[in-house]
């Protein structure tokens, strides 16, 4: 999971350093024929079948939430630092957990809501609403949070109707089909120079994808979601060599909140076990 998410800090940072110059439409479009090529290495290596499923309608709708997302994400990139982003896009577990219980019926007790609201803040002292530093960059970054949770909702709905490798499989198709419809429109030739840093970029988020779900199967996910955050950490190294960024007291402690919030609601999410017998 700590690999995965460097590689996917490694994709964003790429993705940065590329919206200057490049149609996030175009940029997106990579990146997802990268996802394609990293689930098409995965069915390769366990050789299994992708796709058949149970709920095309529910596939697809999902492929289009992570779609927009990932093209929302990169219009934050383009506006705001990479720690910031990534630091706000960790909203989306807070999201989940609410949408879990609108349509879900899950329960939640007064702890995690507290939880949920804490984060919130979080991402408030980072965005800082109504100071000189606000950008609607943010308020982007946050609809793409929103977005993929709601593709995380609808992954839980699907968890006893298709296999993993199967949503992401449609997931990936989905995304590169309504993507490859608009290139003709935003597509802008790539130097030479650039096409060896798009190949990394695509190959970044295709191997963060691969490692992802084989941590996932390998392990508990309460057990390694929380290794999630250390892509933070990751994206402020980057920020800090690459484009000189250094992360203000605020997006410090905003971050903290929202792990912190974050690594809260994971340990409230774990399955209680029960003891049996006298020890």
């Amino acid at each position: 999971m700590a690999l995965g998410m460097f590689s996917f800090g490694s994709a964003d940072t790429i993705a940065k350093f590329m919206a200057g110059g490049y149609h996030p439409l175009q940029i997106v479009g990579i990146r997802q024929t990268g996802l394609l090529v990293g689930i098409t290495l995965f069915v390769m290596f366990t050789r299994q079948n992708p796709f058949h499923t149970k709920a095309p309608k529910m596939q697809l709708f999902r492929g289009l939430c992570a779609t927009v997302s990932a093209f929302l994400f990169v219009i934050g990139l383009r506006y705001i630092p990479l720690t910031d982003a990534s630091s706000i896009a960790f909203v989306a577990p807070f999201f989940v957990t609410i949408l879990g219980v609108v349509f879900l019926r899950e329960q939640v007790g007064i702890r995690r809501i507290t939880a949920i609201i804490a984060g919130f803040l979080g991402t408030m002292v980072i965005i800082r609403p109504g100071f000189d530093s606000f950008h609607p960059a943010y308020l982007v970054v946050i609809v793409s949070a929103f977005l993929f949770a709601t593709r995380q909702v609808i992954s839980r709905s699907l968890a006893g109707v298709d296999p993993t490798v199967t949503t992401v499989a449609f997931t990936a198709l989905t995304s590169v089909f309504l993507l490859a419809l608009v290139q003709p429109f935003v597509w802008k030739p790539i130097p030479r120079e650039d096409v060896i840093l798009f190949m990394v970029y695509a190959a970044c988020s295709g191997f963060g994808e691969f490692l992802v779900i084989k941590a996932l199967e390998i392990a508990q996910a309460v057990v390694v979601a929380p290794l999630q955050y250390t892509m933070i950490f990751w994206t402020t190294g980057y920020g800090y060599l690459i484009f000189g960024n250094i992360p203000d007291i605020y997006t410090v402690i905003g971050a903290a909140i929202i792990i912190a919030s974050g690594l809260y609601t994971l340990q409230r999410s774990r399955p209680r076990v029960t003891k049996v017998g006298p020890f």
